[in-house]
Order: C-alpha cells, then structure tokens, then sequence
C-alpha cells in the first residue's frame, strides 16, 4: 500500500481523497494555509475515524518528515488554487518527493516553465492532473484516431458553455484575479477540453483567439467567453488541420461539453460519452463510467483512474505520461488566446 499528503484543502481535494480511500492509499496528513480550512478538514476526517494530522505550509510538513513525526509518503497531492502551484511543486520536487498536481500547470508560463525545470532536475516524479484523458469515450477516441479509423481528419470542434453566479466568485476571489487565477473561463473550466483538442490534434502551431467578460463585469478582472481557432500541424499524409473552440459562462445552465472529430470516414462527437457516425453507416457508442462522487459531475470520473495509475508507476524508470511538459500545451494555448485579445496586458506571460 502506497501512502499520501494531500496539499490545500479545497474543493477539489475531497475528490482526491476519495480516490485514495477507494485505493487503499494511506493519508499521512493534510496541508492548508488557511487556519479555519484546516480545522475543518481535520475534524471531518476524524468523523471518518481518521486521525490525520494538519499542517499550516508546505515547509512545515518537510520539517515533520525530516523529524520522523510524519512517515515519507510516497505521493503528495497538490491540490491548492493555480497560483500556488509552483511554489508548493518546486519546492516539494526538491525534497525528492513525488507529486501530483492538479491543472493548470501554473497561473503563468513562467511558472509553469520553473515546473518543467524542476521536474526534469528531481529525484521524484510529477504528474499532472487531465483526469478526463482517462475517461472511456476519450482512450476509444484516441485509439480511433491513431488507427486511423476516420481517414483522413478534416478538422475539429469543441464546446464548454456553462453558468456561473456572482456568489461563485465571491465565495473564492481568486478565481476572478489575472494574478492569482491566471485567466477565467479558458484556464479554470476550459482547460481540459483545450488538453482534448491538443491531444487528439495535435499542439497547436497557431492560435488566434478572442476573450471578453461579457456578464460579470464589475465582478471578476478575468473572461467569462472566449472563442479561439487553432491550426493543428500536418503528420506523414495527413495535412495541417484546424478547430474551433467556442466557450462561455453565460448560460442559464450547463450544457455537456462537446468536442467533435471531423474525418473523411465519419465524425466522432464526444458529449455524454462517445458517438461515432462512420460515412458507410456503421455507428460506435462508448457509454462513460459512472461513480458515485461529491465532486462536481463535469470534473469527470477518472481522478481515481488517474491516481491509481501515477501511484502504480512510482518504481518505473519512466516519467508519467501526463507531466509538465505535456501540461504546458494547453497552458500555451489559452495564453496565446490572451495575446491575441489584450497583446499588452501581460496576461499571456
């Protein structure tokens, strides 16, 4: 049985916990700057009979290892708001630890690029979290794709429109904040479908775009709508090919995400799990896994599949699959939308 610490006790961290409660992955302690959030996340887990001990900063829980009060745990769970991803990862890396972090790689392309340094440099691994990689309509997409199945790929589209509330926002301002969030809508609920489009794609070698804060002006800095193009490069026969990425937090509800392959053998549209409409009218369906969760539904079902896999790796020689360097891709993608819509701002740095 391998062993956790999970750093930042938000929302997102409980779906991580769950997952190592499913596994069988012991918890060692838990991480979070905020007194309250930490009083409460202990209390909880003693509910569950657990008696995990809460640290106050990443370098209190490196002095507790380096004492022997807490055990080396194999993994530490990364779970804190974008901007306090380096500076939790960089540092944790340096110890020698292994470490999954959660998306964006980081606020800012420095940042993230202080990650890709630091991974490359360090005893330990890192691993980053694009959970829906591992869901069953998009492994029977990629598969498609690579057997090239749909013939030759004429281009793509993907969608995320969702809602949001001002209590949203207010609840958590970093959310709204260029120098905490690093953008809005693109790098905090887009994100992955960005990975998706990237990963059956290609990364893009060209990206025109534009962003706009069209329903919570006066209560964020950052975008609630985007659009983008991006131009996906040319393999062996297969020529260059672009998508089309539309996205806004307007809406009155959620819609499911959409992301469709356009290929000269038939269309795949993932939404509610996989469809494929073959031009010789042959059709595929892949249905998604369903499991019970307290997280959000359109986080996905796979964190478990995930952490399960990045704890399995941990003696093998190569990196994991999804590291920072593969995290990166999507993060230039979105920048790149910011320079196109406000070239000087610096919110594409």
């Amino acid at each position: 049985m391998t062993t956790a610490v999970i750093v930042g006790c938000g929302d997102v961290a409980g779906v991580h916990f769950e997952a190592l409660q499913a596994l069988g992955i012991g918890l060692l302690a838990v991480v979070d700057t905020d007194p309250a959030v930490l009083a409460r996340t202990t209390g909880r887990l003693q509910t569950l009979g657990l008696q995990v001990p809460g640290l106050g900063s990443v370098d209190d829980l490196l002095a507790a290892i380096d004492a022997g009060s807490i055990a080396w745990p194999d993994v530490v769970h990364v779970t804190t708001p974008h901007h306090q991803h380096a500076p939790v990862t960089v540092p944790l890396l340096g110890a020698g630890l292994n470490v999954i972090q959660e998306k964006p790689l980081a606020n800012t392309l420095v940042a993230g690029q202080q990650l890709v340094e630091a991974a490359a440099s360090a005893e330990g691994r890192l691993g980053v979290c694009f959970q829906n990689r591992y869901n069953a309509g998009n492994q029977a997409l990629k598969k498609i794709l690579e057997d090239g199945e749909l013939g030759e790929i004429l281009g793509g589209y993907a969608s995320v429109v969702w809602t949001r509330t001002p209590d949203y926002y207010q609840a958590k301002p970093w959310r709204g904040r260029w120098d905490q969030a690093g953008g809005g809508l693109l790098i905090n609920q887009a994100l992955h479908t960005l990975d998706l489009l990237q990963w059956f794609l290609g990364d893009p070698t060209e990206v025109r775009g534009s962003a706009s804060t069209l329903k919570y002006r006066g209560v964020i800095e950052v975008e609630d709508s985007a659009q983008a193009l991006f131009t996906h490069p040319a393999h062996g026969d297969q020529p260059e090919v672009t998508s089309t990425f539309v996205g806004s937090l307007t809406n009155a509800v959620h819609r499911n995400v959409e992301v469709e392959i356009y290929g000269s053998l038939g269309t795949a549209t993932m939404a509610d799990g996989l469809h494929v409409r073959y031009a010789d009218g042959r059709t595929l369906d892949v249905a998604e896994r369903v499991v019970p969760t307290t997280g959000r539904s359109y986080w996905g079902m796979s964190h478990q599949l995930l952490i399960d896999d990045f704890h399995r790796q941990l003696g093998s020689p190569r990196p994991f699959w999804i590291g920072p360097q593969e995290a990166m891709a999507s993060l230039r993608m979105l920048k790149a939308v910011y320079a196109d819509t406000w070239p000087q701002a610096g919110h594409h740095q």
